[in-house]
């Protein structure tokens, strides 16, 4: 389903919103670097895969690492709970707040579990 523009939409009352409670949502083993990975989740929130933009939740399990990938588009996200340790050997805690800006490659693991919420999106130029 495509999603107007924020400068596009307008909203009504309840009319155009969506609401996705993350408790409720199953979430779903993650494959969005390539191959299924078991020991990570993913809520898609906005994210539609044919334009890889949009927000997600991701869930990593004590252990987990991404697969080394290269970013199309700026990727922010903020961790919830838990740590991420990145590739270089950063350690992200829960609050902070990332920023990769299209053209980076990076992984990241963690050793203790993590939930972040991600969201991939093209700057205009």
């Amino acid at each position: 389903m495509a999603h107007p523009s924020p400068d596009k939409a307008r909203f009504t009352g309840e009319k155009g919103r969506k609401v996705i409670n993350i408790r409720e949502t199953p979430m779903v083993p993650y494959d969005m670097d390539g191959p299924l990975q078991h020991d990570m989740s993913l809520i898609e929130l906005s994210y539609e895969r044919d334009n890889k933009q949009g927000a997600y939740l991701i869930r990593m399990e004590p252990g987990a690492q991404t697969i080394a990938h290269e970013h199309p588009f700026r990727e922010e996200f903020i961790i919830l709970e838990g740590e991420l340790i990145e590739s270089d050997g950063t350690i992200l805690k829960t609050g902070d707040y990332v920023i990769y800006e299209a053209g980076t490659y990076h992984n990241s693991r963690t050793e203790k579990g993590c939930l972040l919420l991600g969201i991939d999106w093209q700057r205009r130029k």
